[in-house]
């Protein structure tokens, strides 16, 4: 129950921020091509938007630190596994499990790393340039998105141990769209 509100918690986060993201710089660039207009000027000079990039920056930063988890959960990632396919069950299992544990260590070290800055900018006055909120909001995303990500190898090292299977991502699979039969729809597509 706990995993799907997170894993829940975690696409909300990273589909809103880049939505947001993306809509924010529409406006912005829509702002500064429609400012050109004279008769639009005075309505949109005095609407200052030089914070938006600095917002989408941050934005898009968080999004991927939680992407990178969930592409660890999903098995999005790209992978060189022609050798750890050649060998043998044992071995490969050990090669499989030792990668993931070493995914898991990398991401905890950064996540340790990142908090202990965190922890330091909390006790200074640093601020962001345009939007002035504290420095250390905006790194809060090391911690919390490497912490996540271990978590994620975590999670998938224990799924792998259990059923020997990694996460798969189907490329052609769109999740919502079913197809009975393949290729179906081309045949009367050419018709």
């Amino acid at each position: 129950m706990l995993l799907r509100i997170l894993d829940r918690l975690e696409e909300i986060l990273i589909a809103t921020l880049m939505a947001a993201a993306t809509l924010l710089i529409f406006i912005a660039v829509m702002h500064r091509y429609l400012i050109g207009i004279p008769f639009l000027y005075p309505i949109l000079f005095p609407i200052d938007l030089s914070w938006a990039q600095e917002l989408c920056i941050y934005m898009f930063i968080w999004m991927a630190k939680f992407g990178a988890a969930y592409g660890v959960r999903t098995g999005i990632h790209v992978g060189v596994d022609v050798v750890v396919n050649q060998l043998r069950s044992p071995w490969k299992n050990a090669v499989v499990l030792f990668g993931l544990f070493c995914g898991a260590f990398f991401t905890a070290v950064i996540g340790t790393m990142g908090a202990k800055f965190v922890w330091g900018l909390m006790h200074t006055d640093q601020v962001s340039p345009d939007l002035e909120i504290p420095s250390w909001i905006v790194y809060l995303c090391i911690p919390l998105g490497s912490y996540l990500m271990c978590f994620r190898f975590l999670q998938v090292a224990y799924a792998y141990f259990r059923t020997g299977e990694l996460p798969h991502h189907d490329h052609a699979h769109v999740e919502g769209v079913e197809v009975d039969a393949p290729g179906a729809g081309v045949a009367e597509v050419t018709r």
